[in-house]
């Protein structure tokens, strides 16, 4: 409206423009405190599930600290069952994992990692979780299997432990010169690492005549 309009003449423009735009006015008005109220809502939503699920997972630590595995798998299910989206559930189910391992159900632990695996928050948790994999599938002897995990790793993620895994794939399926080589990608990455360093001087340097 302009300033140049007599009373009237700005009485009937200001009906004309409630009748065209006063609906979307309240709507976006409407919609505005909604958004306003909502994104707090959402925050303290996030906040309330935040605290709910490092709680859970704080019982988990205090029941295996006690040496109560069931007590622990209760409160691991729970949180990947309710919490599915949140690090507390991921770390949740490495936890899980190793319990699983450590009680000789490879199975077990591997699903644990593959839950990990796809329900990562981020990229760094999805890797952890396909190393750890990767080494529980060598373990049990599914070779190729270890190596399609491996091959899913990041580019530059945790080099020494990954050049490790390569190296310890080579040796289990007889190839001494393909160990050698990721064995020495490892010492590159961790110089001080007494046991990689091991593995490669037991390989030898290998046949100097090929």
């Amino acid at each position: 409206m302009t300033a140049y309009l007599n009373e009237d003449e700005q009485v009937e423009a200001l009906k004309n423009w409630w009748r065209d735009n006063g609906r979307s006015v309240v709507v976006g008005v409407v919609l505005g405190f909604a958004i306003i109220f909502g994104w707090q809502g959402w925050k303290a939503w996030q906040k309330s599930q935040g605290e709910a699920a490092s709680s859970l997972f704080e019982n988990l630590l205090i029941q295996v600290a006690n040496g109560n595995r069931e007590g622990a798998l209760v409160a691991g299910k729970r949180l990947l069952g309710e919490f599915d989206g949140s690090i507390y559930a991921s770390f949740a189910a490495f936890e899980m994992a190793r319990l699983a391992y450590e009680d000789a159900k490879p199975d077990s632990a591997v699903g644990d990692l593959e839950w990990v695996e796809a329900h990562a928050p981020d990229a760094v948790i999805a890797d952890l979780a396909r190393v750890r994999l990767a080494r529980v599938l060598l373990d049990a002897g599914k070779l190729d299997q270890a190596e399609a995990r491996l091959k899913k790793v990041s580019e530059g993620f945790m080099p020494a432990a990954v050049a490790e895994l390569e190296g310890d794939l080579a040796v289990r399926r007889g190839d001494p010169a393909a160990a050698r080589q990721a064995y020495g990608r490892a010492v590159l990455a961790a110089p001080n690492n007494a046991l990689l360093r091991m593995k490669l001087q037991q390989l030898g340097k290998g046949d100097k005549s090929a």
